[in-house]
């Protein structure tokens, strides 16, 4: 009977996404249209707001027990910021967080950005559902709405 119980809780959780907008960049309007697909999409949201550090990241990431941390980087900043975020995680032993970014990211920067961590990288004109979708893949246990 119990093990029923902690089983429904189980599939009856929600996936918990950090929206993020790192770097000096000040145009949110991409993070805040992927934070509403995800919700409508039945994804717990937080969205941290503008001009985020990679340290203040790691730490609401780790506050907010986040199973997907996205990242919206149009600035250019994202050989800097993403390493250095991976490297805070790993030291706060966030290794089963899946960290995806999207944004203006040159085609040839993506094998290094995911040999260094980053699950996916989506570029402009990437449709929400696909978003969506590839995080449900990721969490095939979790509710869906």
């Amino acid at each position: 009977m119990l093990g029923d119980s902690l089983a429904r809780s189980m599939s009856d959780k929600k996936i918990r996404v950090l929206i993020a907008k790192p770097g000096l960049d000040g145009h949110d309007r991409g993070a805040k249209v992927i934070a509403r697909a995800l919700r409508d999409a039945g994804m717990e949201v937080i969205y941290t707001g503008l001009r985020q550090t990679p340290e203040m990241i790691a730490s609401a990431a780790v506050q907010e027990d986040v199973d997907v941390i996205g990242l919206s980087i149009l600035s250019g900043a994202h050989n800097a910021l993403c390493p250095r975020l991976m490297e805070l995680l790993r030291e706060k032993g966030m290794n089963d967080v899946t960290v995806l970014i999207g944004g203006i990211i040159p085609e040839a920067d993506i094998p290094a950005l995911k040999k260094g961590g980053i699950a996916e990288v989506f570029l402009p004109g990437t449709s929400t559902q696909d978003i969506v979708e590839f995080i449900r893949k990721r969490f095939p246990a979790t509710q869906r709405a």
